[in-house]
């Protein structure tokens, strides 16, 4: 060594550990459990063997699915910006179950960025026979993960083809719970006639829902009240005349060993009500229906087109806004017609709050498209109109009372306040 140099000692890096705990795959409330253990079991080890934690993390996401758990990317770009450079978990199936993740932390590790991996009975480190161990051990994971999937569509599939529901009963059947008839559905004495008839009165879905709620005061196996949607599912369920498809859209049909609760004749009229009910609910398309309140009972605003012959022969056509009913069906809150309607929203515009970032994107928007038009097909090049500052509650009055009905509800939807309609008059809540 030559005179007056000095020996350079190696200064042993400190590692600062992450804890993080993720939920096992077992039943919800173990993976709770799961996951203090977890962190009891960690503290107890560092405070064992000395080890610095910074910070920790919990995580509930599955980690089947590469990028898709936002605390393990979290600690990614935390590794990444060296706030730590250690992880400490209860095993390497904890970090990952897919290639993609694993190799995120691999590439951390040849980079420097990542000094170690400590579980509770291994270390993993920059060592290329540790990093193969820790790919090991990660892809048994995602192989015993594979495997129990594939293990429980085959169980799925023979119960189907046994002609067993493959799942919880639909509304009107009970999950039977005799373990030699385990898996089948059973007849709910309670519910089943009113599956009945509901197929059997030719009642539009949203009067059998206002019927099932106000009437019978309806409630599922789970004492919960039957939602619009959930009636419309039930009525176009083969299930309830004895056949039904797995996995749905699959085009795989079996025959269940079920009783059924009405005939095929009945479910096949009934779906063609239901066509004739879709085809009269689609095709009527309103500016401003689910955007405002009724201020009576809370329910929904929606709106119908009455016609009237004219003197001279001519029909006149009027959109008006009125109560859903779907909370109280006997609310007394009277119709407002759509050019009333109009006119109360332009005057409160002044007084409403707006996003008027939202507002301003769509002008200049609009301004946009104007100046293609002009270019484009009329061709005009020097006529182009610049951008300038408006007064965006202006542009919303004219959307109000010029624009498209789709317009008018993008502008609506702009609207931070929330507005009621009471006795034909808007109101600001």
């Amino acid at each position: 060594m030559p005179a007056g140099t000095r020996a350079k000692i190696a200064v042993p890096i400190t590692v600062k550990y992450c804890l993080y705990a993720r939920k096992s795959t077992e039943s919800e409330e173990r993976q709770v459990l799961s996951i203090d253990s977890q962190i009891k079991e960690m503290l107890q080890l560092a405070d064992r063997e000395g080890l610095e934690v910074v910070t920790m993390k919990r995580e509930s996401h599955s980690a089947k699915e590469t990028g898709q758990r936002p605390v393990f990317n979290e600690i990614v770009e935390e590794l990444k910006a060296g706030k730590f450079n250690g992880i400490l978990t209860w095993a390497p199936d904890r970090i990952s179950r897919n290639a993609g993740d694993l190799g995120k932390i691999v590439d951390l590790m040849d980079a420097g960025k990542l000094m170690e991996i400590r579980t509770f009975s291994q270390r993993f480190t920059n060592n290329p026979n540790e990093k193969f161990l820790l790919m090991i051990l990660v892809s048994q994971a995602k192989l015993e993960n594979d495997n129990r999937g594939i293990n429980v569509k085959r169980g799925l599939r023979t119960r189907v083809e046994m002609g067993l529901w493959p799942g919880v009963a639909p509304v009107g059947y009970l999950n039977q719970k005799h373990i030699d008839k385990k898996c089948q559905i059973i007849i709910d004495p309670d519910r089943a006639p009113v599956v009945k008839k509901m197929a059997h009165d030719k009642w539009s879905g949203r009067k059998i829902h206002q019927w099932l709620k106000f009437e019978l005061n309806f409630k599922s196996v789970g004492n919960h009240n039957m939602a619009l949607s959930n009636v419309f599912r039930t009525l176009q369920n083969p299930i309830y005349y004895g056949t039904f498809e797995y996995p749905k859209q699959s085009g795989n049909w079996y025959q269940g060993k079920h009783e059924p609760i009405i005939t095929k004749e009945l479910f096949d009229l009934v779906q063609t009500q239901l066509k004739r009910d879709n085809i009269v609910r689609q095709s009527k398309e309103f500016a401003f229906t689910k955007l405002m309140v009724c201020g009576l009972c809370g329910s929904g605003i929606s709106a119908e087109e009455k016609y009237k012959q004219l003197k001279d022969g001519t029909v006149a056509k009027y959109i008006y806004y009125g109560c859903g009913r779907s909370k109280d069906r006997h609310c007394k809150n009277p119709y407002l017609r759509e050019e009333e309607l109009t006119e109360q929203l332009v005057k409160i515009i002044d007084r409403i709050d707006i996003n008027q970032i939202g507002i301003k994107m769509k002008f200049e928007e609009e301004l946009k498209r104007h100046n293609k038009f002009n270019r484009g097909v009329l061709g005009v090049k020097n006529n182009v109109l610049a951008h300038q500052e408006i007064d965006l509650k202006t542009y919303a009055k004219y959307i109000l009372r010029e624009g498209t009905n789709e317009e008018k509800r993008e502008l609506m939807g702009c609207f931070k306040s929330k507005l009621k309609v009471t006795k034909g008059v808007v109101t600001i809540e």
